[in-house]
């Protein structure tokens, strides 16, 4: 059997019954096909959740009954992915596996050796937009109660004054003496971590040297190099079952 697929809106309504109309709705009835007394899920992406059941389907819209409804805390720490921009596809990539693996905010970062460059303007907005469409779908793949949040992309001097101000920063680096697994005992039970990712053609000296002094720590995942759009995804389920995350 599986899961009741998850919808999100923008506020879980107040009483026991909801219609679920305009995109989602008409996902629900055209792509999913549900029909009365199949489960769903409702989120409004902020950890409230409601289960509910279909009482009827027309073509573009759907009347549920609520069953049961509850808060999710977000998970502990929260972990911030600073991604460097990624060419093509691979960038949506990065923040689709990391979506799926638990990952709480996303920051956009235009490192020195991005290939992809996100100028200011319609370009920028449109790549920023995609990012944030595949952020919700994954959501939504993963039945996750916590939308991640996608921010505007940020230079190197203001991921430094990020890593400044939260409870814990990690930059992914294959050249770290320390492994993630040695770091745990380390990590903030609590707050916001910083997990850094840069780009395909690795982070400069001085981007690290910058980091760095603002607090963060590299560490590597293993003796395999990933690739920028993977690595985040592999960090956090490391995270997720080193740390209480998952428990």
């Amino acid at each position: 059997m599986s899961t009741a697929p998850l919808f999100l809106l923008d506020e879980l309504p107040d009483d026991g019954y909801a219609v679920l109309d305009g995109p989602e709705g008409r996902h629900a009835a055209t792509v999913k096909r549900l029909r009365a007394g199949e489960a769903v899920l409702l989120s409004d992406g902020r950890g409230g959740l409601a289960h509910a059941v279909v009482e009827a389907a027309a073509r573009d819209a759907v009347d549920l009954t609520i069953t049961r409804r509850a808060d999710v805390p977000a998970p502990a720490p929260r972990v911030l992915l600073a991604q460097a921009l990624v060419k093509g596809d691979r960038g949506e990539l990065a923040v689709e596996l990391a979506t799926e693996a638990g990952v709480d905010g996303i920051l956009a970062w235009r490192a020195a050796r991005c290939v992809a460059r996100w100028d200011d303007g319609p370009r920028g907005e449109k790549a920023l937009a995609r990012w944030r469409s595949t952020v919700r779908e994954a959501t939504k793949q993963a039945r996750r109660p916590w939308l991640p949040p996608v921010e505007a992309p940020v230079s190197t001097a203001a991921l430094a004054e990020r890593v400044g101000v939260v409870a814990g920063a990690l930059v992914l680096h294959e050249g770290a003496d320390d492994r993630l697994g040695d770091v745990v005992a380390d990590l903030p039970g609590a707050g916001d971590l910083l997990l850094v990712v840069g780009p395909e053609g690795g982070i400069t000296d001085a981007e690290l040297d910058a980091l760095v002094a603002a607090g963060a720590r590299p560490v590597r995942l293993g003796p395999e190099v990933l690739r920028a759009s993977t690595a985040a995804a592999v960090a956090l389920g490391a995270l997720g079952a080193l740390t209480a995350r998952w428990r």
